[in-house]
């Protein structure tokens, strides 16, 4: 499906940056399935991976980041490499005078990622973080209910989140640990959802689906409490295997009611029979759930990259850096058993 974008005035050319399997998706969607954009160079530190996807997409394949990012023909760059290369990546193209879409998180470090905002505000170039669950239509339309008034002052915010099954050991062992993986999104949830910035974190953690996690240095299971500056109080539960699917729900408890979004199911079908009822599993496995999101996201930056010079980012990176700062948050609270303030942190770094 194509997607239009109101505010597109000329085609958006990109260079991508990391061609594993975001990066290749990324790059597919970019050069066929939204409208108002190309991409013009793929760079991959394996030289493999881009003279694959450069073949793929008919374009040329670079033979270093700094190429890629300095094309003539290049107007944004899309970071899509690891985590520990993001900010570099997000300074060079910054450096390049070229608008920034980087995937999350930004960094594990805050100060790398204070390097890296510093690098694109001294260059006023545009930036947006990867938080494609914004976009995602049934999410979205529960912040658009708290925007717009309809569930009134925001109470409570749930928010369930648990994967069909747990990555491998090899990537949980470097993704920076649950917080930063897996529940990064959903702490971004929590701000978009409520409007509001979080104060203070509670979090508990366990290892209730597979020892191995544990051995890595990890938890699979947790629960967290955020509390927000506006009073508003979010619930988290994250687990790394829900044996019936992709488990992913928002709700939004206010003084004038509710709005959630519900899971997708791999069809809409249900069988009711004496036995009781019956429906297909929930999707899989995230690039299927978030299909839509991940297009309206590329929608959302081409127009914000042809809007105006001060148009505000859809996911600025005061929105990429806050989850780093809870997750630590959320990490420190498990370790020592006690809520840990934002300012706590905010003061350590």
């Amino acid at each position: 499906m194509t997607h239009d974008s109101s505010a597109q005035s000329s085609p958006v050319r990109f260079a991508v940056l990391g061609c594993g399997r975001i990066g290749r998706m990324h790059a597919e969607m970019l050069a066929r399935r939204v409208a108002g954009s190309s991409v013009s160079v793929v760079f991959d530190v394996v030289a493999a991976a881009t003279d694959s996807l450069a073949a793929e997409l008919g374009c040329r394949a670079a033979d270093s980041l700094e190429a890629a990012v300095a094309a003539d023909d290049v107007d944004a760059v899309a970071i899509c490499t690891s985590t520990d290369t993001h900010v570099e990546a997000m300074v060079a193209a910054a450096g390049a005078g070229k608008h920034v879409f980087c995937e999350k998180p930004i960094s594990l470090s805050v100060a790398e990622v204070d390097r890296g905002l510093g690098a694109v505000a001294a260059a006023g170039v545009k930036l947006q973080i990867g938080f494609n669950r914004r976009y995602d239509p049934s999410h979205k339309a529960v912040a658009d209910s708290v925007a717009h008034g309809a569930v009134g002052e925001v109470h409570l915010c749930n928010i369930t989140s648990r994967d069909p099954g747990p990555p491998p050991i090899e990537y949980i062992a470097s993704s920076g640990g649950m917080f930063n993986d897996m529940t990064i999104h959903d702490f971004d949830m929590a701000r978009y959802v409520t409007g509001s910035e979080v104060v203070e974190v509670f979090a508990r953690g366990a290892n209730r689906v597979d020892p191995a996690i544990g051995e890595a240095g990890d938890i699979d299971t947790a629960v967290v409490l955020l509390t927000h500056d506006s009073g508003a109080i979010t619930t988290i539960d994250n687990s790394r295997e829900a044996t019936y699917g992709y488990d992913q729900r928002v709700e939004a408890f206010g003084a004038n009611g509710m709005a959630s979004s519900a899971n997708h199911h791999e069809f809409n079908a249900v069988l009711a029979t004496g036995d009781g009822y019956r429906q297909p599993r929930l999707q899989d496995f995230f690039l299927e759930r978030y299909a839509q999101s991940y297009l309206d996201q590329w929608a959302a930056f081409v127009a914000y990259v042809n809007g105006p010079a001060d148009a505000p980012s859809p996911a600025s990176g005061a929105d990429g850096r806050a989850p780093l700062v809870i997750g630590k948050a959320a990490l420190r609270s498990m370790n020592e058993n006690r809520p840990v303030s934002i300012a706590e942190i905010e003061e350590a770094e």
